[in-house]
């Protein structure tokens, strides 16, 4: 039988009040300046100018009304924003009854609270595999430990993706022959995800609800135990940090009126703005929770398994009618490729990634890591 580690990310009390989404759910360091990996070999989408490897070699490359924002007020690397629970607290109702379903089924079942990058580290270190005789620490295959995060939004989900990924990447100076030619970091470990929003399974559309996954805690308790995985992509990008779902770039004022702003946008070879005109938003999917913006369609069923970004830009074009009144209607320039590059024109330009708020004010690129994470899926 599997011992199971079932991790809540959470904050000591008192500290960043009002974080995050559904009550103070948990958020992320913003995707800001730590990258620690190595390159895919075969990549065609822009060098970013700001990277220090993890970068795919030889790359040219408003807020939409179904996501909850979880701003970006991690400091440092350190904190982890989320539930307002103090050391000590219990844990939350859906923990606890998911843990007595791994118990009845004969798991051995820890509770974890992590206040800390340090202490994700920590659980995530049960799931290394031996040692290698190159001295890199991958995961264990075979590992009888199962992981289940316990998430209030799909930003404590990347968060805990993000310190895997720091794990195990290997550094570019270190990649070994046995690392696959498109990948910078190995398979990683399955993990189980338990949400704690029931909400975010409606019309809010957590990653949970697309991938179509279990959200009671006995169903994901018995998809933990049964062992069937799916295997999905990994959006990682060149400020250190990774994506699940996806990235929105753009904002609205006060009354709800699209900011325009500039920026030149290459998926692959592919030049979708050239940053000399206004953009409304650019949605950069791995999944779909960015495929709409306000009933706009930007991305055209995107695949969290195909191996490819989807990326979508809707420009705004004035058209002139019948009797010479001005007309406003958008353009959706769409492709898909294996990196995109974002620059702007403008400085401090807003975005969501994985619901995390934050600003663009340089050279951003994301490029595509195939089935390089895993969840139970039942």
């Amino acid at each position: 039988m599997y011992d199971v580690v079932l991790l809540t990310l959470a904050t000591e009390r008192g500290a960043a009040a009002g974080c995050g989404s559904g009550g103070g759910a948990c958020c992320a360091t913003p995707a800001t300046g730590d990258t620690s990996a190595g390159t895919p070999s075969g990549t065609s989408a822009g060098t970013p100018s700001d990277t220090s490897g993890g970068a795919p070699s030889g790359t040219s490359a408003g807020t939409p009304s179904d996501t909850s924002p979880a701003p970006a007020c991690a400091t440092g690397d350190t904190t982890i924003c989320g539930d307002d629970a103090g050391p000590g607290d219990p844990p939350r109702v859906p923990v606890l009854r998911c843990a007595d379903a791994l118990t009845d089924a004969g798991a051995r079942v820890e509770t974890v609270t992590a206040y800390s990058d340090a202490e994700i580290d920590e659980v995530l270190a049960r799931l290394d595999g031996p040692p290698r005789p190159d001295g890199l620490t991958f995961p264990d295959p075979d590992s009888k430990t199962r992981l289940v995060i316990a998430t209030g939004s799909d930003a404590q989900l990347r968060a805990v993706l993000r310190r895997m990924v720091r794990r195990y990447a290997p550094p570019p100076s270190r990649r070994p022959d046995d690392l696959a030619g498109n990948r910078t970091v190995p398979d990683l470990p399955p993990i189980g995800i338990l949400p704690l929003d029931p909400d975010r399974g409606g019309a809010q559309r957590d990653l949970v609800a697309q991938l179509g996954l279990p959200r009671e805690p006995a169903a994901v308790a018995a998809a933990v135990l049964a062992g069937r995985t799916r295997r999905l992509d990994l959006l990682r990008n060149d400020g250190g940090s990774v994506t699940l779902d996806g990235a929105l770039l753009g904002a609205a004022d006060e009354s709800g009126r699209p900011l325009h702003w500039r920026g030149r946008v290459e998926v692959d070879d592919a030049v979708l703005a050239t940053g000399e005109e206004p953009l409304l938003a650019c949605a950069v999917g791995n999944a779909g929770g960015y495929a709409r913006l306000d009933g706009l369609p930007l991305l055209t069923d995107p695949d969290p398994a195909d191996g490819r970004i989807d990326v979508a830009v809707a420009v705004p074009v004035v058209t002139r009618g019948r009797w010479g009144r001005k007309r406003m209607r958008f353009e959706v320039r769409r492709a898909s490729g294996r990196a995109v590059a974002v620059i702007p024109r403008d400085s401090d330009v807003p975005y969501l990634d994985d619901g995390v708020e934050a600003t663009l004010n340089r050279k951003r690129s994301w490029w595509i890591e195939p089935q390089a994470w895993a969840v139970f899926t039942g």
